[in-house]
């Protein structure tokens, strides 16, 4: 199970990354890579936070639909983000050890090249040529 402090803590721990100071948002140089879910809960009224949900920026459609089909109970989607990268969290349903990666890659996808690169070498983690 994770939270919004784990978000936070990890989300806090990525090079450049800040929070918005108004929303739980968190972005790399001012693009937004986790964020609470504004949820529909009337159709009449406006959206409201739900706490217990994050939207995550994805590289693509197809890393989407793969999250979901892997694990429904964790990932979803909504009318509202058909056709944008990012995938909606249930928080409860994730645990935290599972969670970083998603993050980590969110923030990936939205990081200068740079970020990335030295983000990379840091870690560990850059792709040796083959």
């Amino acid at each position: 199970m994770s939270t919004q402090d784990d978000v936070r803590r990890i989300g806090l721990s990525l090079p450049a990354t800040t929070e918005d100071p108004n929303h739980f948002r968190f972005l790399v140089e001012g693009k937004a890579f986790a964020w609470s879910w504004l949820e529909r809960v009337d159709p009449k009224r406006p959206r409201i936070e739900n706490p217990e949900v994050i939207a995550v920026r994805v590289a693509g459609e197809i890393e989407k639909e793969s999250l979901i089909e892997t694990d429904p109970a964790i990932f979803f989607t909504e009318p509202h983000y058909d056709g944008y990268r990012a995938v909606l969290v249930h928080l409860a349903a994730i645990e935290v050890e599972r969670l970083e990666p998603i993050l980590v890659d969110a923030w990936r996808s939205r990081a200068p090249r740079r970020l990335v690169r030295d983000d990379e070498r840091a870690t560990g983690t850059e792709e040796q040529p083959g």
